[in-house]
Formats: C-alpha cells, sequence, structure tokens
C-alpha cells in the first residue's frame, strides 16, 4: 500500500527536560521484582490498535543494581478524544530485550507480569502524547480526495455584518405557538408578520425587511409586541437548555445584514485594514478583523484562510478574485510565524509545521466504544416511502428522504446512527448491529452527502460485543495533502416534503481550526444569532441549528407531526455534545456517551497495589528501534547503557543524538500539550465572555503556545467543550 511521507519542521525549545510525574510506571511482582516502565514511544496508531516500544528496568529482591531493557507490544486500546486519553484494555508482549544473561525463564516471567499489569498500573495515556511523538506515515486510503477548494462568492466588509444564510428559496410555514410564519430552512429566527414584514432576531436586536431575503434595516422600537414575545421565549428556552447562557454578555452592536441563499464566505474588518507586522517575517495581518487575513510584503499579495484553505488575491474588496493556493505552496515567511504570536493558531494550516503535523496525526486517531450487540439498536424513519439514489462510483445507492444516513449495497441495508453501524433486511428495519461495513465505503466521493460514512469503522466482533470506532472525517475534517481542512467543500441538495432534511455546508461560517480548542464558528456565531433551540415542538417548526459539522438533523415535521428521538449532535473537537450546550470541556463531542448499547469504560480493573505511587527515578530513559538504552542527564547530555552501566555517547556518534534529541523534544511537546489540554478544561467556564478577547489572558497557561490578538466582536465561537467557547 502507498504511503505519503511528510517532511517536518522542528522547532527549537529549552533543553529543560519536563518529568512528567506520572512516569515511569512500577510493578512490583509477588517474588519481590519491581519493574519500573518508562513512557511508551508509539510506532504505529490506527483504529483500536497502538504498537510501541517501552524501555524498562528491572530490579530483583536479591539484586543492588536493576537491569534495563525494551519490549515491544501490541495493545488494544480505547479512545476518548474527549478528555484526550488512551485507555490500554489489553497488552500483547511481541517481543523483549534484556541482557544476555537473563534466562528464558526470567524473560518469561517479565514478560507475563507486563501484559497481565500494564492494564492495571498505566493510567489513561494521553493522546497529545502519543500524537506528538508518533512518526508515522499516513495510508494513502485516510487521505481525502477530490475535495472542492472551489471558493464560493466572497463579500468583503469593512463594517461590522452579520452573514445570513438560508438553503435555498426560504420555505415558510406555521409556528403555531408563536402564531405566524417562520423561515424554517435556516439556523437565524426569521418570521413573518402578518402585514407581511419580515423581521430577523440576532445580537438581542430585530431587524425587519419586506422580504425574507432583505434588505434588513435595523428595526429600533418599532416591533410589534406579538414579535417581542418571540424574543424572550427564545432566551428563555436557551437558559433552560444552556447553563451558561446567563454568563454571556449580549452583543449590543448594529450589523449590516447580508442574506444569502447559497454558500458564500464573507470576510470583514472594523474599518479600513489595520496591518500590523510578524515578527521575523515579511508578512503583515490585518488586526482589526478576527479572519486571517495576511500581506505578503514582497509580493503584495492578500491572503485568506477559510476552512483551512488559503487563498490569494491582489485586492482586498467585494470585487477581488481570491484564488486557491496549496498550503505548501505559499510563501515560506508563513511557516516562520512564532508560536506565541497573535496568528499562530494558522500554523496548523501551513505544510511542514510541527502544528500541522500535529493536526494531521489527530486527524487520524477515532473515538472508540464497545457495543452491545444486544441492546444497541436504532430507528429509521422516511418522509414517505424509501427513496434511494445511486452512489456514484460504486454499486451502492442512499436514502435521501430520511434524516438517518442510510446505504443499500447488495440488497442489505446499512445505517450509521452516532458512529455505531447497524444492518438490515428492509429499509425500515428491524435494526441490528452490523459486523462489517459495506467493501465500497472507501469509493464514496466527496460529492456525495454520506461521504463522511467512510470514516466510521468496525475493528473487531466476538459474539457479544463490537469494536467500532470514528475518526475526526465523520464530523467533517479532513486529511488534504499536509494539512486538515473543514467540510468537502460540495453543496448538497436537502430534503423538501413533508420534512426539511438539511445536509451540512462547509461555508458561511468562517470555520478556523484551532491547535487547541479544534474547529470553531467565525465571530458573531453565538447565542444571540443562532437558533439554539431544537427538539421543541412549537406547532411543527423544527427550528434549531445547522450548517457545519455542528449540524443536527430537524427533529420535527413541518406538519403536526414530531420526531421525538434524538439522533445527530454537535460534532468536531470541543464541540457543543449531544443535545448539551454547557461548557464542560471534558464531555464536550463524544457520540457514543451515555448511549443505550454501549458499554462504558470504568477504572474497577485497576489496582492500587501494583503501582509504587512514588517515582525515584525521571522520566528521561530512551530505546530506539534496535532496542538500545539511552538515558538524558540534567545537563543534556547522553548516556548509552552498555555492560550493566552508563557510557557517555560520544560525539562521534551524531545519529543516534540527533534521533534522541528529537524523541526529548517531541516527549517535551506532548507534555506542554497535555497540561495545555488540562488547564482549558480548569478554565472552559470562563471561554463564554463574548467581545472580551479572553484569548489572550488565557495564552499564559498554554505554556506560551498561543497569544491574544486584537480585533472587534466576539472573536471565534469555538465547539469549546460541550458549549460556545471564544477564540480571539
Amino acid at each position: 500500500m502507498k504511503t505519503i511521507i511528510f517532511s517536518i519542521m522542528y522547532l527549537s525549545i529549552a533543553s529543560v527536560c519536563l518529568a512528567d510525574p506520572g512516569w515511569p510506571k512500577v510493578i512490583a511482582t509477588s517474588d519481590g521484582t519491581v519493574i519500573n516502565i518508562y513512557q511508551p514511544q508509539p510506532e504505529y496508531f490506527s483504529g483500536n490498535t497502538l504498537k510501541s516500544q517501552s524501555a524498562i528496568s528491572v530490579l530483583k529482591s536479591n539484586s543492588q543494581d536493576p537491569v534495563f531493557g525494551v519490549f515491544w507490544s501490541v495493545d488494544r486500546v480505547a479512545t476518548d478524544r474527549d478528555t484526550r486519553k488512551v485507555a490500554i484494555e489489553s497488552v500483547k508482549v511481541t517481543n523483549i530485550k534484556i541482557p544476555a544473561d537473563s534466562s528464558r525463564s526470567e524473560q518469561a516471567y517479565i514478560r507475563t507480569a507486563l501484559e497481565t499489569n500494564i492494564p492495571k498500573v498505566e493510567d489513561d495515556l494521553s493522546l497529545d502524547d502519543l500524537l506528538a511523538s508518533l512518526d508515522q506515515d499516513l495510508e494513502e486510503n485516510k487521505l481525502s480526495k477530490d475535495i472542492n477548494n472551489q471558493l464560493p462568492k466572497v463579500v468583503y466588509s469593512n463594517q461590522p455584518s452579520m452573514l445570513v444564510l438560508i438553503d435555498g428559496a426560504p420555505q415558510l410555514r406555521k409556528n403555531k405557538s408563536w402564531g405566524m410564519n417562520v423561515v424554517v430552512n435556516t439556523p437565524f429566527t426569521i418570521v413573518q408578520n402578518k402585514d407581511g414584514k419580515y423581521y430577523l432576531y440576532g445580537g438581542s436586536h430585530w431587524y425587519t425587511a419586506p422580504s425574507a431575503t432583505g434588505p434588513y434595516a435595523y428595526s429600533n422600537d418599532k416591533v410589534p409586541h406579538k414579535i417581542k414575545r418571540i424574543a424572550r421565549k427564545l432566551k428563555k428556552s436557551e437558559r433552560e437548555t444552556n447553563e451558561m447562557a446567563d454568563n454571556v454578555a449580549p452583543d449590543e452592536r448594529i450589523y449590516n445584514i447580508i442574506v444569502s441563499t447559497s454558500p458564500e464566505e464573507l470576510i470583514q474588518s472594523d474599518g479600513n485594514p489595520d496591518l500590523a507586522p510578524i515578527e521575523g517575517t515579511s508578512l503583515l495581518y490585518v488586526k482589526n478583523s478576527d479572519n486571517d487575513i495576511f500581506v505578503d510584503t514582497k509580493s503584495q499579495d492578500y491572503y485568506v484562510l477559510l476552512a483551512g484553505r488559503w487563498y490569494q488575491s491582489k485586492a482586498l474588496n467585494s470585487n477581488s478574485s481570491w484564488g486557491f493556493i496549496p498550503s505548501n505552496e505559499l510563501p515560506p515567511d508563513f511557516a516562520k510565524i512564532p508560536e506565541g504570536s497573535p496568528k499562530d493558531h494558522v500554523l496548523a494550516s501551513v505544510a511542514g509545521t510541527e502544528a500541522a503535523r500535529e493536526a494531521v496525526m489527530d486527524a487520524q486517531i477515532p473515538q472508540t466504544a464497545k457495543i452491545d450487540r444486544r441492546t444497541a439498536t436504532t430507528q429509521v424513519e422516511y418522509d414517505g416511502q424509501p427513496q434511494f439514489k445511486p452512489i456514484p462510483g460504486t454499486n451502492m445507492e442512499y436514502a435521501v428522504n430520511t434524516r438517518s444516513k442510510v446505504i443499500l449495497n447488495g440488497g442489505r441495508y446499512y445505517a450509521v446512527d452516532n458512529g455505531i453501524w447497524f444492518v438490515s433486511n428492509s429499509p425500515t428495519g428491524p435494526w441490528e448491529v452490523s459486523t462489517d461495513r459495506p467493501d465500497q465505503m472507501d469509493e464514496i466521493p466527496p460529492s456525495s452527502p454520506v461521504y463522511n460514512l467512510k470514516y466510521v469503522y468496525v475493528y473487531e466482533t466476538t459474539p457479544d460485543y463490537a469494536y467500532m470506532g470514528y475518526t475526526p472525517g465523520y464530523l467533517d475534517s479532513y486529511v488534504y495533502g499536509p494539512t486538515v481542512v473543514y467540510g468537502t467543500g460540495y453543496y448538497y441538495d436537502p430534503w423538501f416534503g413533508d420534512y426539511y432534511y438539511p445536509e451540512p455546508w462547509t461555508w458561511g461560517f468562517d470555520m478556523g481550526y484551532d491547535p487547541w480548542d479544534g474547529w470553531g464558528f467565525g465571530m458573531g456565531y453565538g447565542f444571540d444569532w443562532l437558533n439554539m433551540d431544537y427538539g421543541y415542538d412549537w406547532g411543527g417548526w423544527c427550528g434549531g441549528y445547522w450548517g457545519p459539522s455542528a449540524y443536527r438533523p430537524a427533529y420535527c415535521s413541518w406538519g403536526d407531526r414530531y420526531h421525538s428521538e434524538r439522533h445527530g449532535g454537535f460534532y468536531g473537537r470541543n464541540a457543543i455534545g449531544n443535545g448539551r450546550t454547557g461548557f464542560d470541556m471534558r464531555y464536550a463531542n463524544n457520540l457514543y456517551r451515555d448511549r443505550l448499547g454501549v458499554i462504558p469504560r470504568t477504572n474497577a480493573g485497576r489496582s492500587s497495589n501494583f503501582y509504587s505511587g512514588r517515582q525515584t527515578v525521571g522520566n528521561n530513559v530512551f530505546s530506539d528501534r534496535s532496542g538500545n538504552i539511552y538515558q538524558r542527564g540534567n545537563q543534556g547530555q547522553w548516556q548509552q547503557r552498555i555492560n550493566r552501566q552508563w557510557s557517555p555517547v560520544r560525539n562521534a556518534q551524531p545519529n543516534f543524538t540527533a534521533g534522541l534529541q528529537r524523541q526529548q523534544f517531541m516527549r517535551e511537546r506532548g507534555q506542554i500539550r497535555t497540561e495545555n489540554f488540562q488547564r482549558a478544561s480548569n478554565f472552559s467556564g470562563m471561554r463564554a465572555s463574548s467581545g472580551g478577547g479572553f484569548r489572550g489572558g488565557f495564552s499564559g497557561s498554554r505554556g506560551g503556545f498561543s497569544s491574544g490578538s486584537s480585533g472587534f466582536g466576539g472573536g471565534r465561537a469555538s465547539f469549546g467543550g460541550g458549549g460556545f467557547g471564544v477564540r480571539r
């Protein structure tokens, strides 16, 4: 199988060893032998399989000096992307290397002790530690091909503006609770008064227009009393569904409203562009904008980052022509943007940077689950009789008139419900947990609305359980070349019938990637604009958010029917999770969480009897792929274990030190990322400040890898841990 290897640009950091207090782990066996297990060095991580090697030291009860060695293992793991943890469920030691004078029986004893006790003594591994340490080729079938990079219409504004998106021609339906017609195919609240005027609600203000598509003008206080009551109902329902809504300051600005019935992007600045330099580069950035807009002083070209894709233009105005430019063809100075500078988050979208490498690795890591085949089930309902359309390039078909994702393959029907594969002999069920998935899943093109299903996997099954998982591709985060992008770039026609079933959008929400928060909306898309109140039966209106990966299928019909079962959820790393809109970053976007039929993980198998709780040695021992053992001293000097003694690694051995320095660097970087995530979790509630630019004040807890930036407005509303966070 072909692989693609990405070149890495490593950053220089201080040589201080950041010893993780959790390593090494200690196993104390029944005969008094003590085994220290040093931090694993992963070699391969895919699905629920982790292959790694670890240095160990073995101290027998009748010996004064430990024996150092290394073992290789294949582990079955469970990944929780919410907590950024990887749990080891079982271990198979495939090889072990310790001094030759150790007997076979001693080696077998150590092997058994490791396989038996590692799942008990090793606390959940840090996902960020593993990603930082991996140097893994990307398999070709993991790449997203034929992504659409053609940018739709781009509008530039130098005053605060709001892009109001409608999914095609406005569709009006009666909202019995409100007593008026409502535009249902939009995430915004647009109502029609009895006099024929339309009212748009957002930012604690009403705007009025003669048509659903505008032009809208600020209505001041000239709003009918009946419509004012709608705002009170919206605020009440927001408080009921979001425990932090009262802590978000209302947006009092008056916006210029731009309406579009097709995908469109809005870039803007607060007044004329205020350009500021980026230290050490020839780049300027637009300081008074929440978009990522740059100027290369060498070419005088403008660059903007939208949905993880770069676009280039000679001018910054509404008539600008923006052309796509691959991330590996950007001017070299983009890769020189300093970490800690106001625009450091764009490094994840610049080919060759460490941030881009980590984003690509992260996009390959699945959220996994153990599914109970006896209790897990799903339901699929159609708007009328089931209708299917062919999937180009395959022999499969997909259902078009249901909010569920259903595929017809070889006379059998497969459905994916929140990352779980089901199968049935009928399009309506009954459904049972599937032990496989259709063979042609990897052939589905991005132009198909079921493209994301190729990123949901069945890893293994037993008579009682199935082990499944989904990577961020299921949530519309794709590896495209040497970086990640958001969405396929294609527009998918929604279903209009008695029901309205929308499809996810790539464009229009200023989707941006932050290494700390994942994908997030652009400024303004927060509590006061997007209608987050879904699941309520308001006379048959299916109001509620749709759009990017936070897309939630419609809940109810345009008539009097109501779909009460929960499907979908806010997707994406640190996303609003599964119908919740709280601010707990630890419970963000695991679609398996609290789902019937999913076996929850417990720590019942772990035993403190095997763990000393006290570390007598540092986390400074490494092994190379040949099994040689090295340690790093406090002054940065390297030593190799030879003949049971530590000997200096001489300058004549540069290949040794280069590889070792890299391992040490990646271990330190992973530890910083882990600490930053933990701090971010502790401060997640504070991220709800709107308009305050909290990212700048929070950067100190991110290990210097991020800093504030000025701008106007509420910043980027990230999928921040079960609720909206604010990214500046």
